[in-house]
């Protein structure tokens, strides 16, 4: 993959860049602020990265310029994945860059991420188009947006099998966590489905529009 690569610590991007690199990634932009993304991003062209992986809060202010920058990202490269990784979770921002159109879109913990492999496989799945979310992630955007969906018919295990899509679980997978067949998870996110009243439809994906409803965006 092409990466571009945005974090404000030079010790974190240098270690970061030099793991990628390692593992045969091509990490053709390095910045330590929004602004020298965006001009690395300009001169090597749109098709030139892959996914872009950035922190959340850089300067000036260290607030939250990086998923501020991640929005305008995708506003302005929708083909291009991006990986929030920071150690914050900012669930404001978080839940704009997940209600547009998610597919491609990740938000991993710095503190959660314990194996090199791990990080690697989130962003092959990112390049892929699936969304990538760490589960404390998702545990902090249901409680700032419970009160807004109407998910209460939804049973514990219904609930539990949601909350695995929204991390971006296949149903294989969910049946393996879970322990139960693959016939008893699809008929679960069937259930999921009607209890959504998300109906068959060509042009929609039903998996990411219930876990936009799950989050409340």
């Amino acid at each position: 993959m092409r990466l571009a690569l945005a974090e404000d610590s030079a010790i974190l991007r240098v270690t970061l860049a030099e793991l990628l690199t390692g593992r045969g990634h091509d990490v053709v932009v390095q910045a330590a602020s929004d602004p020298e993304l965006f001009a690395g991003l300009a001169a090597i062209g749109p098709e030139g990265v892959d996914v872009v992986i950035m922190d959340v809060r850089m300067p000036p202010t260290f607030t939250n310029e990086g998923i501020t920058a991640a929005l305008r990202l995708r506003s302005s490269h929708p083909n291009v994945g991006v990986l929030v990784f920071s150690q914050y979770v900012e669930t404001t921002y978080a839940t704009q860059l997940f209600s547009g159109h998610p597919a491609g879109v990740g938000y991993l913990l710095k503190d959660r991420v314990a194996e090199v492999s791990q990080f690697v496989l989130a962003l092959e799945r990112i390049h892929a188009g699936e969304t990538v979310l760490d589960p404390e992630v998702v545990s902090q955007l249901i409680g700032v947006s419970t009160s807004r969906n109407h998910i209460e018919s939804l049973t514990v295990r219904e609930r539990e099998v949601l909350d695995l899509m929204a991390q971006g679980r296949s149903n294989t997978a969910i049946c393996e966590l879970l322990h139960v067949s693959l016939g008893t998870v699809e008929k679960y996110v069937s259930a999921i489905f009607t209890k959504l009243e998300l109906p068959q439809a060509p042009h929609d994906h039903r998996r990411v529009l219930a876990v936009l409803k799950y989050l409340g965006v």
